[in-house]
């Protein structure tokens, strides 16, 4: 952290926008009531916070608010890849392995069992290789196998982190780990902090948006506010259809909608006067606002249909594959989101409850979730360059943890949470890196292991915030997504 680059707490002090310029906007929007029902938008929870310098507006919870220092960054998607893929059989090419393919798993590497816990266990003592072809790629000389061969064509563009350990081996606390910084369900998400720390850039939008058809194991937690103001958990947006349901009121209620809502802010802020300093009421009345205005972005945000045959095709939208469609048609409502100013984007791979858990068959996990994902996520990069939005977007491709070298069951591959690579890609990203290594059969970090607390570190970092000044009071302790005070490090060579 460069403490000298670091702002003062006072420049967090948020001020209220123009009350009358609320009012002048709900004159030209009506809206439903159904969109109050979105529980990250409610304001029931939100106070008055200043906690780490920050100050919460409980009418204006997401007004964009002032970084620690300079950001490289200004949003965020997070593609998170469910079920733990391994990366060895993607990106990161192991010469020794295919050679030692069939054979024992050599002494020199089954000395370090005391440091890689139980993954030999359930395990076949016996290698497995892939039957990928690799190829470098870019300038950079990243492999790629041709599981990835969209992707691949992007190489310059990543910087793969090869070294990440998890402290669980266990789907749903290695999820919570990546997402929340720690085991155990409860803690506020990334999504929840960055929003926490950041506000957002466009006020008619949730600053946290969620795209999937099955979430990480461990479910809402993944993406909670934990202990955090309720505006910052993140909203579920549907990938098909209208974004959100229930936005567009009935015909028959068209024309009496905004008498209707207006006449009911007037008595909610009759009530809210005879009851001055009682910010749940200034909450309430924050939430239906947002609600009113929500409607039309949201609704806009859904009519994919607008953008050019040629961008549908790229991302997969027509395709046969099914998965792949649905995935495509994530990865495009998440530039259109990013565009629209939504902070923070986290999009989920599965489409049933597996994801890349490759037990069985590894080889048919592997294809099935590398068709789905490789040509949308290429896509999403070429059509944030091609639009200048890149440079200020930070894209990270990551899961909750690695596969086994070793065989299980019929080809299979058992959780290893000792080595795996991820990867990410514009704001401020170093393009065209690699951090770090695993050993020469993928089985453990190496050189540089990076918890996954110095990843969030670093995303924060990108960002402008100081993962150490961004911090909520919570019974009587400091609590921080990086947990305790200099306990994580950047990872060097990620940031430009």
């Amino acid at each position: 952290m460069n403490a000298e680059s670091l702002v003062s707490h006072d420049t967090w002090r948020g001020t209220s926008p123009d009350v009358g310029g609320r009012r002048n906007f709900l004159t030209r929007f009506g809206a439903g009531f159904a969109g109050v029902a979105l529980g990250s938008l409610l304001a029931d929870e939100l106070r008055a916070e200043s906690a780490g310098g920050i100050a919460i507006d409980p009418l204006h919870p997401l007004q964009a608010r002032v970084s620690h220092f300079a950001p490289r960054a200004k949003q965020v998607i997070f593609l998170f890849q469910y079920g733990g893929p391994a990366t060895f059989d993607l990106m990161d090419y192991k010469p020794e392995l295919v050679k030692l393919n069939g054979q024992p798993v050599p002494e020199t590497f089954k000395q370090h069992a005391d440091k890689v816990g139980g993954v030999f266990n359930h395990c076949k003592d016996e290698l497995m290789s892939g039957p990928w072809k690799w190829a470098r790629h870019g300038a950079c000389g990243h492999w790629f196998s041709d599981l990835l061969p969209h992707t691949a064509r992007h190489a310059d563009e990543l910087c793969i982190v090869r070294s990440m350990v998890s402290d669980s081996s266990n789907h749903a606390p290695a999820t919570y780990l990546m997402n929340t910084g720690a085991i155990l369900g409860g803690r506020p998400s990334l999504g929840s902090w960055i929003t926490y720390g950041l506000g957002s850039l466009n006020q008619n939008l949730p600053g946290y948006v969620l795209l999937y058809q099955v979430g990480g194991l461990g479910g809402s937690a993944n993406w909670s506010n934990g202990f955090l103001p309720a505006a910052f958990q993140g909203t579920q947006f549907r990938h098909e259809g209208s974004p959100v349901l229930n936005l567009s009121p009935p015909a028959e209620f068209l024309q009496s909608q905004r008498s209707t809502l207006d006449f009911a802010q007037a008595v909610n802020r009759l009530h809210a006067a005879d009851r001055p300093g009682v910010l749940d009421l200034e909450g309430r009345i924050a939430s239906y606002e947002l609600a009113y205005r929500m409607q039309s972005e949201a609704i806009d945000i859904g009519e994919i249909e607008r953008e050019t045959e040629s961008t549908q095709r790229a991302y997969g939208l027509h395709d046969e594959d099914a998965a792949k469609a649905k995935y495509g048609r994530m990865c495009l409502l998440s530039r259109r989101l990013i565009e629209k100013g939504v902070r923070f984007v986290q999009i989920y791979n599965a489409v049933d409850k597996l994801g890349w858990d490759g037990h069985d068959k590894n080889t048919d996990y592997n294809r099935r979730n590398a068709a789905q994902t490789d040509q949308p996520v290429a896509a999403l990069l070429a059509d944030l360059k091609q639009r200048g939005l890149l440079d200020s977007t930070l894209v990270i491709w990551a899961g909750e943890f690695g596969r086994t070298p070793m065989k299980q069951g019929n080809e299979g591959r058992n959780h290893n949470p000792y080595g795996f690579n991820i990867w990410l890609a514009g704001g401020g990203v170093r393009a065209g890196s690699s951090i770090g290594t695993t050993d020469d059969i993928g089985l453990r970090a190496e050189e540089h292991p990076q918890p996954v607390k110095n990843l969030h570190a670093t995303i924060l970092t990108a960002l402008g915030l100081a993962p150490d000044e961004l911090f909520h009071e919570h019974q009587g302790r400091q609590e921080r997504l990086t947990g305790v005070a200099q306990s994580w490090k950047v990872i060097p060579g990620v940031l430009a």
